[in-house]
């Protein structure tokens, strides 16, 4: 069975079981706005926020919408509030601090995770994430995908790996916890590609890592070149493979908060065995019972 699962620790460090909640700050992205970019990441649909509740101006609404989505599997009442589309620190620190503020303002959540790019972490918004860590605990998840240079560039991330290791540095000297995202499958890399990644995530001293599969989503640039027949997708076999290097190439202490993602059905175009999520984390739990 792998270890430190963020399921685990989330238990160990609150007593119960804890679910996310997934919600939207109003949010864009540099990589959409046309300060670095107008066409996002070329494998984004929705900001990385195909299951978040939509932004309605009233967090507090949000979360009671999201609780209800998953009242049935959350039995101890206990949640993370997640900021999860787009950059969710891309704005100015009074708006900020007004939604995150309201987001930790219920007895219930006990955390508060951000999503965000780390490019687009000025010196203030560090200061209030460390404000509020000193009254519920703080996760800053930051999208780096891969450090291969050149497949950055592809999939139009935006930045150079350096920026997300000053950020990690920056955070951890806060006192922040630090969550990364890698995607394995990426064009053009080898199963040796995305372990230089996981390694890197792992020596830089990250807390937590999230596993993605590659999946090819309508409406986007990687659809295109998918069709076009530019790239093949992994199997779930080939896949497992991978992640399993990966997990072995980490730290001990890191905490594992995902083994794959699974982008919204109605959108998925490839690979289609990656929209049976059941039958993929019984795989892949078979596969590294042993880790």
């Amino acid at each position: 069975m792998i270890q430190n699962t963020v399921s685990q620790h989330l238990k160990e460090k609150f007593g119960v079981k804890v679910y996310k909640l997934s919600l939207d700050g109003g949010m864009t992205c540099p990589n959409r706005d046309g300060r670095i970019g107008q066409k996002g990441c070329i494998f984004c649909s929705a900001g990385s926020g195909g299951f978040a509740e939509k932004y309605s101006g009233n967090i507090i609404c949000q979360i009671e919408n999201a609780k209800a989505a998953v009242e049935a599997k959350c039995k101890s009442g206990k949640y993370i509030a997640y900021f999860q589309s787009f950059t969710n620190t891309y704005a100015p620190v009074s708006h900020l601090r007004k939604i995150f503020f309201e987001a930790i303002s219920p007895e219930d959540i006990v955390g508060l995770a951000v999503a965000t790019r780390p490019d687009c972490l000025p010196d203030e918004t560090i200061a209030l994430l460390t404000e509020i860590n000193k009254i519920k605990p703080v996760w800053v998840e930051l999208g780096l995908q891969t450090v291969n240079e050149k497949t950055a560039e592809y999939i139009r991330r935006g930045y150079k790996t350096e920026i997300f290791d000053r950020a990690v540095i920056r955070l951890k000297k806060a006192g922040i916890q630090t969550v990364a995202h890698m995607i394995i499958g990426l064009p053009g890399e080898t199963a040796s590609d995305a372990v230089k990644t996981a390694r890197h995530i792992s020596e830089m001293g990250v807390d937590g890592i999230k596993f993605h599969l590659l999946h090819v989503l309508k409406d986007t640039d990687l659809e295109k070149d998918y069709l076009l027949g530019k790239f093949n997708v992994l199997s779930l076999e080939e896949y497992t493979e991978i992640l399993k290097e990966c997990i072995l190439a980490l730290r001990k202490d890191i905490i594992i908060h995902r083994l794959t993602g699974d982008g919204p059905k109605r959108d998925l175009i490839a690979p289609l065995w990656s929209g049976d999520k059941k039958t993929v984390l019984n795989y892949i739990t078979k596969v590294l019972k042993d880790i």
